[in-house]
């Protein structure tokens, strides 16, 4: 497409002499424009998408792909035949019972906080590797009883708690006596401390066996809900009817993980759209000075491409030098900026904490983010989408600026040259 004059034609035009400087200084700002734009973007989309994917699998670890709840205030007694023919289904890989519920939580050295207090047996906890696998003090080996309790890092931390620790846990559902009702309350040892990666789990979650959840909650032989985990999430609505025919009758909730994390997902993905509008602008404006730096090219070389033209250059041969160099700036500032996204997206934790050390403040705040630090896995297809938007727009640049020297009449260009 392109013949070896052409290009040695755009490559002389490219390179800068002297009195030929600011061309070439608007053609290096445009590339770095571009390089820029294409970078944001990648970083923005590629952290976006990281923390879509990282909600979802780290709420996955810690929660079943399909969860069964009893409505508010209700129970699901006798539950073991029922976990049994759930786990008969095919597809469902494990049925883990729990008995939810909320209480306050206090200790000696002061501070109270709401929190959720899951029941689950030791052996369903060791099943759970999302905290199992993430145990950062104490052992599981230690959780049964009726004295043992395992806290995330956020409690942990909030009432400086160690192995050994105890914590209180209020009632707010109270046991009737002769003088009204009286909250129950119970102080229990801390024998393991989690890290699940997801501050909710870490701030307000505790784990009791369930034997002693039962007592404390006032609900023998009972859960409120099971997590169900299957083979495929992806394809979760298999099992469903399967699931909704055991429990038919029942007064229960049944939702997979798409309806329990669709909120979400779906505010994350408006953001990330809106965030690729906003910063592909960036591209938008390094691809108008790609046309400005052209325009200027074509306006100095107005006497070269006279002179090209009277010894037998056609319009198509100047319409490819100039779509060369505009075509040169575009494809170079694209290339550029996706490798500095993708390498910053690679090292974005160690890039934070690098700018956390230097100003002492926190670039992350996991409380309002959810996670425990920044996602640093790429979409590819959103890195594909940039560089495809990159490409397009620089080299539209050049159609407009590359006609334009085409269309130069060497006569009249060499009179006025």
């Amino acid at each position: 497409m392109f013949g070896a004059f052409e290009r040695m034609v755009a490559g002389r035009y490219l390179r800068a002499r002297k009195g030929e400087r600011f061309v070439s200084i608007i053609a290096v700002f445009s590339l770095v424009g571009i390089a820029l734009g294409v970078a944001t973007l990648i970083v923005v989309t590629s952290v976006m998408s990281g923390f879509q994917t990282a909600l979802v699998t780290r709420a996955l670890g810690v929660n079943g792909h399909v969860s069964i709840e009893a409505t508010a205030g209700q129970r699901i007694a006798g539950f073991a035949p029922l976990v049994a023919r759930m786990r008969a289904v095919p597809g469902v890989v494990s049925v883990l019972p729990v008995l939810d519920g909320q209480a306050l939580l206090t200790t000696d050295q002061g501070g109270a906080r709401g929190g959720l207090v899951r029941g689950v047996t030791q052996g369903d906890l060791r099943g759970l590797h999302a905290i199992s696998d993430h145990i950062i003090a104490g052992s599981l080996d230690a959780f049964a009883g009726d004295d043992a309790i395992a806290v995330g890092a956020g409690i942990a931390a909030f009432y400086r708690l160690g192995i050994g620790s105890r914590i209180t846990l209020i009632s707010p559902q109270g046991a009737a006596t002769a003088f009204g009702s009286v909250p129950r309350v119970r102080a229990f040892k801390v024998v393991a401390i989690f890290d699940a990666g997801l501050s909710d789990y870490n701030n307000g979650v505790v784990f009791l066996p369930l034997a002693m959840a039962q007592i404390f909650f006032q609900m023998p032989d009972a859960v409120t809900g099971f997590q169900i985990r299957v083979a495929d999430p992806a394809h979760v609505e298999a099992v469903l009817p399967a699931l909704a025919n055991i429990l038919r009758g029942r007064n229960l909730l049944l939702r997979d993980w798409r309806h329990a994390n669709d909120q979400i997902v779906s505010v994350l993905q408006v953001q990330k759209d809106t965030m690729f509008i906003v910063l592909g602008m960036i591209v938008l404006v390094a691809a108008f000075n790609v046309i400005s730096s052209l325009i200027m090219l074509v306006k100095d070389k107005r006497a070269d491409i006279a002179v090209l033209r009277t010894i037998g250059a056609g319009t198509g041969a100047i319409l490819r030098i100039f779509l060369m160099c505009g075509a040169f700036v575009g494809v170079s500032g694209t290339a550029i900026g996706t490798v500095i996204g993708v390498v910053f997206c690679r090292n974005i934790v160690a890039v934070q904490h690098v700018v956390e050390r230097i100003t002492g403040g926190q670039v992350f705040d996991s409380s309002v983010f959810m996670l425990t630090e920044l996602p640093n896995t790429i979409d590819w297809g959103d890195v594909w989408r940039v560089v495809a938007l990159g490409l397009v727009l620089s080299l539209l640049a050049t159609l407009y600026p590359s006609w334009r020297a085409a269309r130069t009449d060497p006569v009249e260009a060499l009179r006025h040259g």
